[in-house]
């Protein structure tokens, strides 16, 4: 562990849905931050105002809430720094490490369609770089470059893709302020993690290239930068990079397709990170395991069945009465019921034949549909056909028998139950689906004395009397 106290961050910009990849990014910072007793911190990028959006922040904030991905105090907005930024630009315009440029649009845009018919880099060199201060255009618009070197190299020892070098004449006197005065993306982002003492930067490795841009302007201001670590973007199962093509790409959207917050936590870990050969680990597991040395430099495949049985995993392992209410919850947000206090009871009583069966929490939900369905109930055509005439007289019957038992345990139904199937000569199943499909309307379920349990006396009396006197 360093002897400095890790500072991570999450640096979003608010332009649509915590996607994927940033959920990711945000859940890898989160645990070297918690792995090392340090600090977890967010940034909202906003100063693109034009596609910044008060809606996309929420989102944002929402898909980490939901993730389970708290960080130490408030959120920071990155438009609210533009003077510290623009103050930043002034230390390095008296260090002699910046530049008022005023070139025009149509000057650069020539130079650089000049260099485009000579097959030359498309960077521009600004005439202003070295002119006298005396001869600047009294009043005229300008932008502030940075004063990069042109020669040599500028090293990124990187946490995980190693030591990676870029030659500094490729490097162009990149753009700090815009003629409008609002800073750049690139000046933002070394000023406000520099001043909120960020020591690791763990991000995609399509950021490679600006490590080395920041890296300059850390060296402008006389800062020493960051730890930067950047790691391998997700693909899908094509090995292509992970697009709308490939199906859900927002965090919610996993949430309203019933995945569990700590199975995709697990999987979103398991993306480009491992520990030993552990597939299936709880979130306290990943934070003590957790470091840079377990991420790969190959990028990861996104596999939705992987997900999926993952999540039935953590699933059987949950909590009953926390997948009930995950149900309950989701059960009205997606169809608009409230399940009563009786039935979300009955829901967490029968949770552990639920959970044995469902991958999702949707799935959990369609398996408990004969909890909160009311009389009389919505019989699935399959179900239906089991309803045959003799089987209706059977279930007369037994119901008249059930209606007598005073001891209504899973064990004396069972015993009731098998003994009408022996005395009328049939098999037990030609008995336990038609029940199955008079109580519950599908031909799927628990096992038929755990829905009779759950039912209690008078439902499940209610419902058979329902199919057996239509």
């Amino acid at each position: 562990m360093s002897a400095t106290p890790v500072v991570t961050r999450f640096a979003p910009s608010p332009t649509g849905f915590l996607h994927i990849g940033g959920a990711r990014t945000a859940l890898f910072n989160w645990l070297f931050a918690r792995h090392h007793g340090g600090t977890f911190l967010l940034r909202i990028e906003d100063t693109d105002i034009a596609r910044s959006t008060p809606e996309a922040t929420a989102a944002i904030l929402e898909g980490m809430e939901w993730l389970g991905l708290d960080y130490d105090g408030e959120a920071i907005s990155q438009i609210g720094r533009i003077n510290i930024h623009t103050k930043a630009v002034e230390t390095m315009l008296e260090r002699g490490t910046a530049y008022r440029c005023y070139a025009t649009k149509e000057e650069i845009d020539a130079a650089r369609e000049k260099a485009r018919a000579e097959k030359r880099p498309l960077g521009f060199d600004s005439p202003w770089r070295d002119a006298p201060p005396d001869t600047a255009p009294e009043g005229a618009p300008f932008t502030v470059r940075l004063k990069a070197p042109r020669e040599g190299e500028t090293v990124i020892e990187d946490a995980v893709q190693g030591r990676v070098a870029f030659s500094n004449h490729q490097l162009d006197d990149l753009i700090l302020l815009r003629s409008d005065g609002t800073p750049t993306y690139m000046l933002a982002v070394v000023v406000d993690d520099h001043d909120m003492g960020v020591t690791h930067v763990i991000r995609g490795d399509d950021h490679l290239t600006n490590a080395a841009r920041q890296t300059l302007i850390y060296e402008a201001l006389g800062l020493t930068p960051p730890i930067f670590a950047h790691i391998p973007l997700i693909h899908g199962p094509d090995g292509a990079k992970l697009s709308k093509r490939h199906g859900a790409l927002g965090v919610g959207e996993y949430r309203d397709m019933g995945y569990l917050p700590e199975a995709m936590r697990n999987y979103l870990a398991r993306l480009g990170w491992a520990h030993g050969d552990d597939e299936f680990f709880t979130t306290e597991q990943a934070v003590e395991w957790f470091g840079l040395d377990g991420i790969g430099k190959s990028a990861a495949r996104f596999d939705f069945a992987k997900l999926e049985n993952l999540n039935g995993q953590h699933m059987r392992a949950a909590d009953d009465a926390y997948l009930a209410n995950t149900a309950a919850t989701r059960l009205e947000a997606s169809d608009g019921i409230t399940l009563t206090a009786e039935q979300r009871d009955a829901l967490r009583l029968a949770m552990p034949g639920l959970k044995e069966r469902a991958k999702t929490i949707n799935e959990l939900i369609v398996s408990a549909y004969y909890i909160y369905a009311t009389r009389p109930l919505n019989i699935e055509d399959k179900a239906a056909k089991l309803l045959t005439d003799n089987a209706r007289m059977m279930l007369a019957e037994l119901t008249s028998q059930l209606r007598d038992t005073s001891y209504w345990k899973a064990e004396k139904l069972e015993e009731n139950v098998k003994s009408f199937a022996e005395a009328k000569e049939q098999k037990l199943g030609k008995i336990a689906q038609p029940m199955r499909a008079a109580l519950t309307g599908k031909t799927s379920s628990p096992g038929i004395y755990d829905v009779m349990i759950t039912l209690g006396r008078e439902e499940t009396l209610a419902r058979l009397d329902d199919q057996t006197k239509a």
